[in-house]
């Protein structure tokens, strides 16, 4: 059976395409960047086997790619970002999660506000039969941190858990703490964690009572 969208919603195949799409012209330029050069988005569309009139539809200019490969290269791979952590424990791998897009956005955190800027002007009267204005990086990672528990979470709550998680890792959160909670970086940290941990208790607790 296909995927349903919302009425008006674009198919969620083409959708799915669309991201992919995007995360192979990320990929490529992040190639292309590590081969050392400033490549241009002729050079990017090449190299990610699309035409150039495809590749400036995802990026309106060279630089919005290259800002956003970037960050795109320093984010980490679900495959290894759970290396030597022994826990099953969703909550800590979780943390573990959060604590590697924290540390990125730290050491990127000018190139990572120009990024968020940039896709904000994007997004504006953004509609459905747009390509999609940011990759959704942290996703992956999450459903990495959550697949050892997946068996003790039902559906909903698996799926609430992923969605919750995702507002509270990343740039965006850390900017909320920072620029409008005025934290300090301890702080950001110590909420977060006792966010992650309360939501996965929570997602815990809701499965096995449904289950007895």
């Amino acid at each position: 059976m296909s995927a349903r969208s919302p009425a008006g919603a674009e198919p969620a195949g083409r959708a799915n395409q669309r991201l992919r799409t995007r995360k192979d012209l990320l990929d490529a330029a992040a190639r292309l960047m590590q081969r050392g050069g400033r490549p241009t988005l002729e050079e990017v569309a090449q190299e990610a086997m699309v035409s150039r009139a495809t590749a400036y539809r995802y990026f309106p200019s060279p630089e919005a790619l290259m800002l956003e490969a970037a960050v795109h290269i320093a984010v980490p791979e679900p495959d290894g970002l759970f290396d030597g952590l022994a826990s099953d424990d969703p909550a800590a791998r979780l943390q573990r999660v959060d604590q590697a897009l924290h540390e990125m956005v730290l050491a990127n955190e000018t190139p990572m506000r120009l990024m968020l800027a940039s896709m904000l002007e994007q997004s504006a009267g953004r509609d459905a039969q747009d390509p999609p204005a940011r990759q959704n990086r942290r996703a992956g990672l999450i459903a990495a941190a959550l697949a050892p528990a997946a068996p003790r979470l039902a559906p909903e709550q698996l799926a609430l858990l992923s969605r919750a998680a995702a507002l509270l890792v990343g740039a965006e959160a850390q900017f909320v703490a920072k620029d409008v909670l005025l934290l300090d970086d301890a702080d950001t940290r110590k909420i977060k964690q006792w966010a992650l941990a309360a939501l996965t208790r929570a997602a815990l607790a809701e499965s096995q009572a449904r289950d007895s």
